[in-house]
């Protein structure tokens, strides 16, 4: 058997990929984090398959399900919100079962942050203005950051941010980035991306804590700054260039 480490996406049922939800129809059980797992995607699990919310389990409760499933035989479907890759507490469960013996595969998934841009319709690299994204989070009642790790260190770059797990700590943050892309840089915070009830607010980072408070935002939402996101007369990529030479074929990998 093998346990398969899906993203679910950041909301909408219909964001998870086709190859996450075709081993969601042949797994005969799926573990779930139920307050983040729109309902409607547990529909594609077959007739009689185990279902686990994992919403209230510890991390070794949730080990001793996928183990005991590999025992029986059945194949897992571990859905994750978003992708694996970012904030999806997978490191310590893959740690874990290769401890334990048990195989699995990681299957990506539309991350929030990804989501977010598209409902702000903003492309998240633009030439001469930026072409680096960080993903970062705040602390606050979470595993404490690696040091070196500060936000006032990513915010002296000037890129693009990308904040997660933050919003509840918003003047804090802007405490933070003031000094270093000052109040009139521009700001969004998508809030829920791609779910019913979702929020936005557009503004500069000085607005950011008005705008926060006043839309009563408070959870699941991806806080964006820097230039990008008002970029306007920017050049046209080099990819469509008129001036760029097509007569020679990238050399393949």
């Amino acid at each position: 058997m093998t346990v398969y480490f899906i993203g679910a996406g950041p909301g909408a049922a219909d964001l998870i990929t086709v190859r996450g939800r075709d081993l969601l129809a042949r797994c005969q059980v799926c573990l779930y984090p139920g307050s983040l797992t729109p309902t409607e995607l547990l529909d594609h699990c077959p007739d009689g398959a185990r279902l686990v919310d994992t919403a209230d389990l510890t991390l070794d409760q949730i080990i001793d399900e996928q183990v005991a499933a590999h025992r029986r035989g059945a194949d897992v479907a571990r859905l994750t919100s978003g992708d694996p890759s970012v904030y999806s507490a997978v490191a310590e469960q893959m740690r874990r079962l290769d401890a334990a013996g048990v195989p699995y595969e990681v299957v990506p998934g539309v991350p929030a942050f990804a989501a977010a841009a598209a409902v702000l319709k903003r492309e998240l690299t633009v030439p001469t203005v930026g072409q680096s994204v960080v993903l970062t989070r705040a602390q606050a009642r979470s595993t404490s950051m690696p040091e070196g790790e500060k936000l006032a260190a990513f915010a002296a770059t000037g890129t693009t941010l990308a904040l997660h797990l933050a919003v509840n700590r918003i003047e804090q943050v802007v405490e933070e980035l003031l000094p270093y892309y000052g109040a009139d840089c521009p700001a969004a915070v998508v809030a829920l991306a791609s779910q019913p009830g979702e929020q936005v607010v557009r503004g500069t980072v000085g607005d950011l804590v008005g705008m926060v408070r006043d839309a009563g935002i408070t959870r699941a939402a991806t806080i964006f700054v820097g230039p990008v996101l008002a970029a306007e007369g920017f050049p046209d990529s080099f990819l469509y260039s008129a001036g760029r030479d097509r007569s020679k074929q990238p050399t393949p990998l």
